[in-house]
């Protein structure tokens, strides 16, 4: 497989969704998501957004969100690099680890052996970290959250730490965006980071 993944990673309300699509309209390739870009993970998709689902176990949620990597990556992530495609994803494995690994506490050493079982041991080639300040974030959310942005304020300042933090200790393959400006700021700093990243490794 020589095709190239590029993920988009940060908070909820980071922009990332907008800034992905972007992206992927600009340099002509396909874009996709996680969680629920497939049928099956849509009603995983479901199950972990719903507010009435307090009581979901943090294994569980866990457990679900692997769950939609797996199909994700046997749907649509795998044949896509068997096809030398570059594909363009708003979230990957990243997502896991900062939401339930520094997020929830769960295990980070077992999270990253099932997210690579899941995921066929697909990692991204590049990925972009939207970095914004927590209230910035929670002013664009407004007042209708669901049940993971309304996590609470501790539980976005760990995972948004987390992200960091993997930025930190991988620099060759992540670039870190200050995504607090407009769209179209946030848009140029992307672009000249991601051409810059290409060019480097054609």
């Amino acid at each position: 497989m020589t095709g190239r993944l590029i993920a988009f990673e940060g908070a909820d309300a980071s922009g990332k969704s907008t800034q992905a699509r972007r992206l992927a309209r600009r340099l002509d390739v396909d874009l996709t998501f996680q969680f629920g870009a497939t049928e099956i993970g849509g009603a995983i998709r479901a199950i972990l957004l719903d507010p009435a689902n307090a009581e979901l176990d943090d294994r569980a949620e866990a457990l679900l969100i692997i769950a939609d990597k797996a199909q994700h990556v046997a749907e649509v992530v795998l044949p896509a690099m068997e096809l030398v495609h570059t594909l363009i994803t708003d979230r990957f494995s990243a997502s896991a680890l900062a939401y339930q690994g520094y997020g929830r506490g769960l295990d980070m050493d077992l999270l990253a052996v099932l997210l690579e079982f899941a995921g066929h041991g697909i990692e991204p080639d590049l990925t972009g970290l939207l970095e914004v300040e927590l209230e910035v974030a929670r002013a664009r959310l407004g007042a209708a959250v669901d049940r993971l942005e309304g996590a609470g304020a501790d539980f976005h300042r760990r995972l948004r730490h987390g992200y960091l933090e993997m930025a930190a200790a991988d620099p060759d393959r992540w670039i870190v965006v200050d995504a607090g400006g407009s769209v179209e700021e946030v848009a140029a700093d992307i672009d000249a980071a991601v051409d810059t990243w290409l060019a480097s490794h054609p």
